[in-house]
C-alpha cells in the first residue's frame, strides 16, 4: 500500500495498560475515582487509582507516547497525592490535540474484596467523565484471584485497561 493511501485511510490503534497497587494506607480506597471503602486504600505517590493509571497507560501505549511513570513522575512533587482523574483528562485532552479519538476504553479491576459490583456504574461513570466519553465507551469488568498472590490475599489491587483511539485521515 502505496504511503498516500495510508494517508487517506482511518487510523486505529490498540493500546493496554496494568497497574497494581499495595493496600494499607489509612486513606480511602479509590477505585476509578471512587471511594469504596473508607480506609485500607492504595499506596503511591498520587491517590493510587489503579484505574485511572492504567487508562492513562493504555492512552499513551496506544499513541507510542510513553507511560505514566514518564509523563507524570512519582519523583515529582507535583503530582503527591494528586486525584488521577486528572491525569486521565490531560493525557486524552494531549491525545485528541494530536488528532486522535477514544473509540472505547475496557476495564477489569483485580480484588478480592470489597466486591466491585456495587460500584461499577459509578466507576464506569467517573472513568467516562474523565475521558470525556459516554459511559457506553466505557466497560468495567471485575475479578478476584480465587484466593492466590498478594491480590488474593487482600493486600493488593490491580486493574488492567485496553484502549481503542482512532484518527481520521491527515
Amino acid at each position: 500500500m502505496s504511503k498516500q493511501a495510508k494517508r487517506n485511510m482511518l487510523e486505529y490503534r490498540v493500546g493496554s495498560g496494568y497497574d497494581i497497587h499495595q493496600l494499607g494506607n489509612r486513606n480511602p480506597l479509590l477505585i476509578g475515582g471512587v471511594e469504596i471503602a473508607p480506609d485500607g486504600g492504595a499506596i503511591g505517590h498520587s491517590d493510587a487509582d489503579v484505574v485511572m493509571h492504567a487508562v492513562v497507560d493504555a492512552l499513551l501505549g496506544a499513541t507510542a507516547s510513553g507511560d505514566i511513570g514518564q509523563r507524570y513522575p512519582d519523583t515529582d512533587p507535583a503530582y503527591r497525592d494528586s486525584n488521577s482523574a486528572g491525569f486521565v483528562a490531560q493525557t486524552i485532552e494531549d491525545l485528541r490535540d494530536s488528532g486522535w479519538d477514544l473509540v472505547n476504553a475496557d476495564i477489569t479491576i483485580v480484588l478480592e474484596r470489597p466486591r466491585i459490583k456495587p460500584f461499577a456504574e459509578a466507576i464506569q461513570a467517573k472513568v467516562a467523565k474523565a475521558l470525556g466519553a459516554d459511559p457506553s465507551q466505557v466497560g468495567i469488568k471485575a475479578k478476584t484471584n480465587e484466593g492466590l498472590d498478594s491480590i488474593g490475599a487482600g493486600n493488593a489491587v490491580a486493574c488492567h485497561a485496553t484502549v481503542l483511539v482512532m484518527r481520521e485521515p491527515l
